[in-house]
């Protein structure tokens, strides 16, 4: 099936309009021209209609992109694709964080980034970059957590909500070694202390009502994003986004908030782990 996209391309093309002019019909940027026809953004039922009307589309063609654009949003579909250098993907992710207003974050591999040190940052993308972060790679890591710290100031904003949710395995698995776990685990307690913030761990004897096949993000009812190795999907429908946040509800009605011990006992195993071995006489 054709995207709508590539349908309002065609959409333009057949009528020899540049981007820039057909934005000054319509009233839109040549930036949102663009970020409609490559699919950057979703297109919206109304653009459609008023891009079709401008471009003179026969009724009946229209109406198919129409109702193409009405079921779009219910499925998953690129948002930051491969091949975008990680600085740019952690800017992409800030922007879209920032115009929300209630987050809710399941990760059950490691700390979400908005929780991460850059220590611990730095350690998760020079492993995704597939090397050690030296030479000209130490360099783009050094940028993409630079870029994955700035999006931490939006805890600090009294009027977001965040809802963190994490596995106990998140806590075990020692990424970056033990000392970037104890800053990690100090941070994690600092943040949980916000009044803006819940932050709850899914324990290995939890009882859960879905096995969790993967981490996602769901921000205020409007969009669901889930993350891949290589790229982000997102969807922007209201029944596939409902159904993600009444996921994620049940998921953190089986997850402990009350989590100070459990971040205790996780710490002194990795500080433990750095004190001498005594040698055996």
């Amino acid at each position: 099936m054709e995207p709508v996209g590539a349908i309002l391309f065609r959409w333009r093309k057949r009528q020899k309009l540049t981007g820039l002019q057909l934005g000054k019909r319509v009233g839109m940027s040549q930036a949102k021209i663009s970020r409609l026809e490559t699919g950057a953004v979703a297109a919206e039922p109304g653009d459609v209609r008023l891009l079709a009307e401008a471009l003179g589309v026969p009724p009946g063609e229209a109406e198919l992109a129409i109702e193409l654009a009405e079921h779009a949003g219910e499925r998953l579909i690129e948002w930051v694709p491969a091949g975008r250098d990680q600085a740019e993907r952690q800017r992409e992710i800030g922007r879209a964080e920032a115009a929300a207003k209630e987050i809710r974050i399941l990760q059950p591999a490691v700390v979400p980034g908005l929780l991460q040190t850059s220590e611990y940052a730095r350690a998760v993308l020079s492993a995704h970059e597939g090397r050690a972060a030296t030479g000209s790679n130490d360099a783009a890591v050094t940028e993409a957590v630079i870029a994955r710290q700035e999006r931490n100031r939006i805890l600090h904003s009294p009027a977001r909500e965040f809802h963190f949710l994490i596995t106990e395995q998140v806590l075990r698995v020692g990424v970056g070694g033990p000392a970037v776990m104890i800053s990690q685990i100090d941070r994690m307690r600092e943040v949980a202390g916000f009044p803006n913030v819940r932050l709850s761990v899914i324990t290995d004897e939890a009882e859960l009502p879905i096995p969790i096949y993967h981490g996602f993000f769901v921000a205020d009812d409007r969009w669901v994003s889930v993350d891949l190795f290589t790229a982000l999907l997102r969807a922007t429908g209201r029944t596939i986004v409902r159904d993600y946040r009444e996921l994620f509800d049940q998921l953190e009605s089986a997850a402990r908030s009350d989590i100070d011990d459990l971040l205790d006992h996780y710490q002194a195993r990795y500080v433990g782990a750095l004190q001498p071995k005594s040698v055996a006489r």
